[in-house]
């Protein structure tokens, strides 16, 4: 009897451990392909039609690892170490970084949220974009808006993060990071933001902020906490909006009527110290602004078949300092269209369809992913791709 209870005990303990001790280990990805014809693209002194093979036209092309481990007492490790790579040539993303769209490790809580330390999206993308044509639901890098100016389709990643993600209080969630240095100038090449959203019923409301500053100090070997190269490597073009300080304010509202989505986002983005616009150099004394004003809408038209749109009114306007290239005051406004086929639940084809118009001196039309500027203050896109999750 002795024995018997000595075992039974022994087991219990192991048993327990073994709770304690419980983890996973996910590989998961997704990969983006498709065909895009662009009506017409300036390259190399030339313009014209472009048809192209694409990779991530609406979703970046990944792979990654993530994992969790039960610490107990409701505790956990977690971590993820997230790949970008084009399907197309297999060459890594995000300025060739082995694990450049997101790569931390952190203590989550049900009953306090989440500690995250590492390379992380700010809080403008996790509480404002999933609201907006941005979010990766919807359209995400086509439905930019120009130059990714308010960073909703997160060209720009904070390395050297630390952030907080709460739990959800009764639809209200919230959160803020911050981007260290990693120099002996505290101040400069950080970044810091902050967050939340409300979600009762069908109706979701979220706000945000971002700060960076010294992002042209930034350059894509560096240590520092902003990767500004990021937004010319990442399918802008060259359209450089290098600055001392870029502030970002944002917010978006949605609401949900049956197998219908509409949203509303708007987001003022302030380029402080800029340096560059496009391929032109500005004088540090060059300043920018961006209100961007967007109304989208999604529709299920069958549990097999969703329908989308979005249309962004950016109006601007750019201090030119040192250059007298552009015109003070442009303005952007681009239509979005897409209809998704669900060929099962982890893959679908999609067919969009996008077109901008510019106004101002000198300014030219140029679509996220198109390939390249308009040679004319318009340009037509338009993409079928297949997306497989796994």
């Amino acid at each position: 009897m002795k024995k018997i209870s000595t075992v039974c005990a022994i087991s219990g303990l192991m048993a327990a451990s073994a709770v304690h001790a419980q983890s996973s280990v996910t590989l998961y990805g997704l990969i983006d392909a498709g065909l895009m014809y662009t009506n017409n693209v300036s390259k190399s002194g030339s313009s014209g039609a472009l048809v192209q093979a694409t990779s991530g036209n609406i979703n970046g092309s990944r792979f990654g690892v993530r994992g969790a481990e039960d610490l107990g007492g409701g505790l956990k490790a977690i971590f993820v170490l997230e790949n970008g790579f084009n399907v197309q040539n297999g060459k890594l993303g995000q300025d060739g970084r082995m694990f450049g769209r997101q790569a931390y490790v952190g203590l989550s809580t049900s009953q306090f949220g989440t500690v995250t330390l590492g390379r992380q999206y700010d809080s403008l993308v996790d509480f404002v974009a999933p609201l907006s044509g941005t979010a990766g639901t919807f359209g995400d890098t086509g439905f930019a808006h120009p130059f990714d100016n308010d960073n909703l389709n997160h060209s720009v990643r904070m390395s050297n993060a630390v952030k907080y993600t709460s739990t959800n209080y009764a639809g209200l969630t919230f959160g803020g990071l911050y981007a260290f240095s990693n120099s002996t100038s505290f101040a400069v090449n950080r970044a810091y933001s902050a967050g939340a959203s409300y979600a009762y019923g069908p109706f979701t409301a979220a706000a945000g902020y971002l700060q960076i500053n010294g992002s042209t100090n930034t350059t894509s070997g560096s240590a520092g906490a902003v990767d500004i190269v990021e937004s010319t490597a990442n399918g802008t073009g060259g359209f450089n909006l290098g600055a001392d300080v870029q502030r970002t304010v944002g917010a978006g509202l949605s609401y949900k009527v049956g197998p219908a989505v509409v949203g509303f986002v708007y987001t003022h983005s302030q380029f402080q110290g800029t340096t560059s616009f496009g391929q032109t150099n500005v004088g540090n004394s060059g300043t920018m602004r961006f209100d961007n004003y967007e109304l989208n809408a999604k529709y299920a038209l069958t549990p097999a078949i969703n329908l989308g749109i979005a249309d962004t009114y950016t109006d601007g306007h750019v201090g030119n300092g040192n250059n007298t290239t552009y015109g003070n005051d442009p303005k952007w406004n681009q239509v979005n269209l897409q209809a998704v086929y669900l060929l099962s639940k982890r893959t679908d084809v999609y067919v969009e369809g996008m077109y901008q118009h510019a106004i101002g001196q000198r300014y030219v039309a140029f679509i996220n992913t198109s390939g390249g500027a308009s040679s004319t203050s318009n340009q037509v896109v338009a993409t079928v791709g297949l997306r497989t999750r796994f």
